[in-house]
């Protein structure tokens, strides 16, 4: 069985950085073509010898696996402690807090039923407690709490006896919603279910669907949104999410008002960081992706700039014609209107007989 630098980092208490670089030093660069470190038993040994008297063992721990590491977790349990059951773990010998999410498992105590990865990039982690409602004691109290005490958050995916880092996290804005799921006896509960963002992360190891660039979009019907206030997003939970039956309704006119024009209306699906994102609006003949908005104040219409932007850039980047245009029901303030021109955005807002293009 090979051996990792990361293990030997867990086991030493020591950089990767440290342990690479006495591999050169004893072995040379890696051949072409092989972009990690496996040792034998033998080399393992070798390079425990040369850092014996390098090794931190009885300092302080301190963290060191990199993104994308694999390990044992009881590697993880022998080099910092913590609770070997669950999926919050709280470690004396570091501040730090390891999250563990595992969608096969968590589904059986209804743990799957927020949790994952969101299109604004943040990751959905249900606390823990299996029967009955969760409460802040041990792992929820400390994850609600680490980003007023700097306790980063390190964030995990687990295959068997296998762990894998996906990064760090902290919590987002609101750290928490309380929500309905399921016990382990299929009993409705109050469930924590925290909203975590990446600080430095490979998020796109929490989805476990992949697109290639070329197929990461997909064009479909456009139905007019229901005019009855829902929540956008799969799970939506937060207040930021709830869309107004006004910008319904003013996305609803425009796609009337496009199908008056002789266009096509569409829905436009890009997959992008193992999530997928969609404007509310895209038309086929200009290559317009909408972004609709209920109000012209300053907040929203940053908000959409951000988001037009980004779908453009998808959308082109998977051969798609794209146009970012920012929909509102009235003009915001002249200054805004003037950053959209810069921007190279297409202002369209509502007027007495439908809708008119005010910049392009």
């Amino acid at each position: 069985m090979s051996t990792t630098p990361a293990q030997l980092s867990l086991e030493l208490n020591l950089s990767q950085n440290r342990i690479r670089d006495v591999l050169r030093e004893l072995y040379g660069t890696l051949p072409d073509g092989v972009t990690r470190w496996e040792l034998d038993e033998t080399r393992a040994n070798a390079v425990r010898s040369h850092l014996r008297g390098a090794s931190h063992a009885l300092d302080a721990r301190h963290w060191t696996l990199e993104i994308g590491d694999t390990v044992l977790r009881r590697e993880i349990h022998a080099a910092y402690g913590g609770q070997q059951q669950g999926g919050i773990i709280t470690p004396k010998s570091i501040p730090d807090i390891l999250v563990i999410t595992s969608p096969e498992s968590g589904a059986r105590h209804g743990y799957d039923k927020f949790e994952g990865l969101q299109e604004d990039g943040s990751f959905l982690y249900t606390g823990e407690g299996q029967i009955g409602p969760q409460s802040f004691v041990r792992g929820n109290l400390a994850l609600r709490d680490s980003a007023n005490e700097g306790r980063p958050i390190r964030l995990f995916t687990k295959q068997g006896t296998y762990v894998t880092y996906v990064g760090e996290f902290t919590t987002g804005e609101p750290p928490f919603v309380i929500e309905q799921i399921p016990d382990s006896r299929q009993e409705m509960r109050d469930g924590i279910i925290f909203t975590l963002v990446p600080v430095e992360a490979e998020i796109e190891a929490l989805s476990p669907q992949r697109a290639s660039p070329r197929d990461s979009a997909r064009g479909s019907t456009w139905v007019p949104p229901a005019t009855s206030t829902y929540l956008a997003g799969v799970p939506a939970i937060t207040a930021e999410r709830d869309i107004s039956r006004i910008e319904f309704q003013l996305q609803a006119d425009f796609g009337q008002w496009i199908k008056d024009r002789g266009e096509t209306p569409q829905r436009l699906r890009l997959d992008s960081a193992g999530t997928t994102v969609e404007p509310d609006v895209y038309v086929q003949e200009t290559g317009w992706i909408v972004e609709a908005k209920k109000s012209p104040a300053r907040g929203y219409v940053r908000t959409a700039i951000g988001q037009v932007l980004d779908y453009a850039f998808l959308a082109r980047d998977s051969g798609w014609k794209a146009v970012p245009v920012i929909l509102l029901p009235s003009r915001p303030v002249p200054h805004v209107e003037a950053l959209l021109r810069e921007l190279e955005i297409v202002l369209v807002v509502r007027s007495d007989d439908g809708f008119v293009v005010v910049s392009s």
